[in-house]
């Protein structure tokens, strides 16, 4: 079923390891998916969408709705997307958790991820980085993106290339980021 997903597998590991690979089965083959094609073209826009030129629609809306504090505030959010890419990379290159393509028998992912390691999913990383920093630099309203950053993650298990447990981590990365930078 699962080859060696951690470097140094323990009890906690192993079972979350078999959760997350079980979990992982169930979005990834699901009936839907390969029923509607619908579902996987979806999940490239979304994701397409988190590969990093979204984040430049920062710059209009403090501009617009902060113009006094714009500079500052954008100050703030290159420290924290550059903050939030070296932990990533950081935590990608010692963790080196294969992706799922590359570690579960029959699973081939339905787009080329930029690397071999899949812990943290850096989409979701930045994405949330970006919800929450909207939210605590700019406003509250901002808090339905979140629903949007939720679906970038999914998106990245449905086109094979992350397992659950790393969208959940870089999702706390993201938000923890934020609020260090932002608060």
């Amino acid at each position: 079923m699962a080859t060696r997903l951690f470097n140094r597998p323990g009890p906690l590991l192993n079972m979350i390891q078999n959760v997350d690979t079980r979990f992982f089965y169930r979005v990834f083959q699901n009936r839907l998916l390969s029923t509607y094609p619908l579902f996987s073209r979806a999940a490239r826009f979304i994701s397409f969408t988190a590969d990093g030129w979204f984040y430049s629609l920062i710059i209009p809306l403090f501009i617009v709705f902060k113009p006094g504090q714009a500079d500052t505030t954008l100050l703030l959010a290159a420290a924290g997307f550059t903050v939030e890419r070296v932990i990533y990379t950081l935590l990608k290159s010692t963790i080196r958790r294969p992706r799922p393509s590359n570690s579960l028998e029959g699973i081939t992912s339905l787009i080329i991820a930029s690397d071999e390691f899949s812990l943290p999913s850096g989409h979701t990383c930045a994405a949330f980085f970006f919800v929450t920093f909207l939210v605590i630099a700019l406003s509250p309203l901002f808090i339905p993106l979140y629903l949007w950053a939720l679906l970038v993650g999914l998106s990245r298990v449905i086109l094979g290339v992350h397992f659950p447990c790393d969208i959940l981590a870089g999702a706390l990365i993201g938000i923890s980021i934020a609020l260090c930078i932002a608060c």
